[in-house]
């Protein structure tokens, strides 16, 4: 009898082993499958390039005042557009288009600024060449308020460089003048004001500043003299003035003298 129950035991256990076992084992692996949770797909960000208009992931892109830049290259170039990108750009209204007879843009015209007159800082200058200065800030501001000048560059005296109008277009910065047999400087022109009294030295941070420029013009047109305002319209101009270095210019622009034809004397 013993040994009949025995059989049986170990029958059933053989069953078990056999069919139970491996099914309850496959129900579990069922029941708890390790499928991976879909992903999002990642958003590539783009940019366009300001100068040369192509597009590329924005993480490789260079920004300055929310404009991107492929390259340090185009970053540091006049753009076909006329604006460069490594100055802040503050476009004015005091522009118009140069007349289509005018010639190639072959001159720069050097000038300096200060307002009020023989102050320094601020945005004074900034808000005179896009008609916002307040005459009532400044007793002087109330005789210049509703001129309507520009230029296309301004260098501040801790070397900030300002865009007000494309180099395409034609700034009012000139004013009544002329170079040799041609009136209307403006016309074929691009100009650049220092902030300065012309009395006081230029600061070296300016210098600098107006070195890198000079050339990226340069790129850009070309450039058959550098004048000052007082050079194109004497007597009613003085500036840059007598603390203007001209040949320290020249120097660090590697502008030839041929270029220079009032020469490298202060004046």
């Amino acid at each position: 009898m013993i040994k009949i129950i025995e059989f049986f035991l170990l029958f059933a256990l053989a069953y078990w082993a056999i069919y139970i076992f491996p099914k309850k084992n496959k129900l579990k692996r069922q029941k708890s499958p390790t499928t991976p949770s879909p992903t999002k797909p990642q958003i590539l960000k783009m940019a366009e390039c300001s100068f040369c208009k192509i597009r590329l992931p924005l993480q490789e892109s260079f920004e300055y005042q929310q404009r991107h830049y492929c390259s340090l290259s185009h970053y540091n170039q006049v753009s076909p557009q006329g604006w460069l990108g490594n100055a802040k750009h503050a476009p004015s209204p005091n522009y118009d288009e140069r007349p289509e007879d005018c010639g190639p843009i072959d001159t720069v015209v050097i000038h300096h600024i200060s307002l009020p007159e023989g102050k320094f800082g601020g945005d004074a200058i900034e808000a005179f060449f896009t008609n916002q200065l307040n005459p009532k800030d400044d007793p002087y501001f109330e005789t210049i308020a509703h001129l309507q000048v520009s230029s296309h560059f301004l260098i501040l005296r801790d070397g900030q460089l300002i865009q007000f109008v494309s180099t395409n277009q034609r700034a009012w910065h000139a004013g009544a003048s002329q170079l040799f047999e041609r009136q209307r400087v403006n016309d074929f022109s691009i100009g650049i004001e220092l902030e300065g009294t012309g009395e006081l030295p230029f600061t070296p941070e300016q210098y600098q500043k107006l070195g890198q420029l000079i050339p990226a013009i340069q790129k850009q047109y070309p450039i058959r003299y550098f004048v000052g305002h007082s050079d194109i319209s004497p007597g009613r101009k003085v500036d840059p003035g007598k603390s203007f270095d001209w040949k320290y210019v020249s120097q660090i622009a590697k502008i030839p003298e041929n270029k220079l034809p009032f020469g490298l004397q202060a004046r």
